[in-house]
């Protein structure tokens, strides 16, 4: 059966994804809220549609300042609507917006996003799901699923053969503490 792991390597996109971020952990807010915009983003599209737009989605969404994105008002929505550069979905695009207003929520909470994501780990996945369709928008399954791999709370990212895998390992993802 292949795999990322298989595909990825050399490919001009997937390869850098792959090998240097895919699976090892995020603490920044502002990093763990792009990995989640990006990952609605995918819904419906090749995550090499995405990783090709991503520099587009950072410009548009001012970097994925947390707390920019949060004073986002109707001037930013309809601008991101005209933007060729990004994936112009109003539900996409509505979710950003308030899933940065409900992280702000959480640091005034919590401190951080990942401190968040940290005391409700471990979670098995249908319960991370419950819990980001209770606090986010636009988070199902595949999404959560998608957001919490690729930022090392589930395993499962890198077969074990994967020279990646021992990388990831030695930067200490939720799921291997």
């Amino acid at each position: 059966m292949s795999s990322y792991c298989d595909a990825a390597p050399g490919h001009p996109f997937h390869g850098p994804y792959h090998d240097t971020e895919y699976g090892f952990p995020l603490t920044a807010d502002n990093e763990l809220f792009e990995r989640l915009v990006l990952e609605i983003n995918q819904a419906g599209l090749s995550w090499l549609t995405i990783l090709k737009k991503r520099d587009a989605f950072r410009r548009a969404y001012d970097g994925f300042d947390i707390d920019v994105v949060a004073e986002y008002g109707d001037r930013d929505r309809a601008r991101l609507l005209a933007d060729p550069g990004i994936i112009r979905n109003r539900l996409k695009i509505d979710a950003a917006i308030d899933n940065a207003r409900r992280i702000r929520e959480i640091r005034d909470d919590y401190g951080a996003f990942a401190v968040w994501l940290d005391a409700h780990h471990p979670l098995a996945k249908e319960d991370w799901v419950k819990l980001f369709r209770q606090t986010f928008r636009f988070t199902g399954g595949e999404i959560v699923g998608e957001f919490l791999l690729s930022t090392g709370y589930l395993p499962g990212a890198h077969r074990e053969s994967c020279p990646v895998y021992r990388e990831v390992l030695r930067a200490g993802p939720a799921w291997a503490r």
